[in-house]
């Protein structure tokens, strides 16, 4: 074998073992910012419309699924959203495209040590800490704390306000964080690794308290 295709075999290799990141803008991450005091009127969030949606790739395809929303509001303030938290039931992660025991050995999984650890941190949480305008009308900026397996980092992503009235509130959002910024190091067996992003679309429906 001639040492250009020893090359090309492993070039082939290489690219046979990385898994392509999930569709998605990935957030800017930096160090958690402490949260100011915000101001508004609080909306509270109806669990039972609002949704994530968490979706992870490797070599030999996907896996997604859902993460139930705890409890959470939103705060308006000059009829723009200024502030909000949340909590997600990490004891709820669960994947949406198996059935049987190929779920429940994912969902097994997903809330061990390898990934989440649900047994140790059973919540996850985010604090808004800056809301500003985005590229268009309804379109904002959302900055806040968000804390897994008890780490904390600053994300940034962009966020659709479909609806904001006297009554309710509807926002979606989709974007990607790389897992290891909160200790979510497990790579997936030799021939089949896993992304390193996992991509959130987050659907919020919060109303007047």
């Amino acid at each position: 074998m001639n040492r250009m295709t020893v090359v090309a075999a492993a070039a082939a290799l290489i690219l046979s073992a990385c898994a392509g990141n999930p569709e998605g803008k990935k957030a800017e991450t930096a160090d958690a910012v402490e949260a100011g005091e915000s101001v508004g009127t609080a909306y509270n969030v109806d669990t039972a419309q609002s949704s994530l949606i968490w979706k992870g790739t490797k070599v030999t395809g996907f896996h997604e699924g859902t993460v139930d929303i705890k409890s959470g509001s939103l705060l308006v303030d000059n009829e723009a959203i200024s502030g909000g938290n949340f909590v997600l039931d990490m004891n709820t992660i669960s994947s949406t495209d198996l059935e049987g025991e190929y779920k429940g050995n994912l969902d097994g999984h997903l809330k061990n040590e390898d990934f989440f650890n649900v047994a140790e941190f059973p919540e996850a949480t985010f604090q808004i800490t800056q809301v500003t305008a985005g590229s268009s009308a309804n379109n904002v900026v959302i900055a806040g704390n968000l804390t897994i397996k008890g780490i904390s980092k600053n994300v940034t992503f962009d966020a659709n306000v479909e609806e904001l009235t006297e009554t309710t509130v509807k926002v979606k959002a989709d974007f990607n964080i790389t897992r290891a910024d909160w200790g979510v190091n497990y790579s997936g067996k030799e021939d089949d690794l896993i992304s390193k992003e996992i991509n959130f679309k987050v659907n919020l429906v919060a109303n007047k308290a």
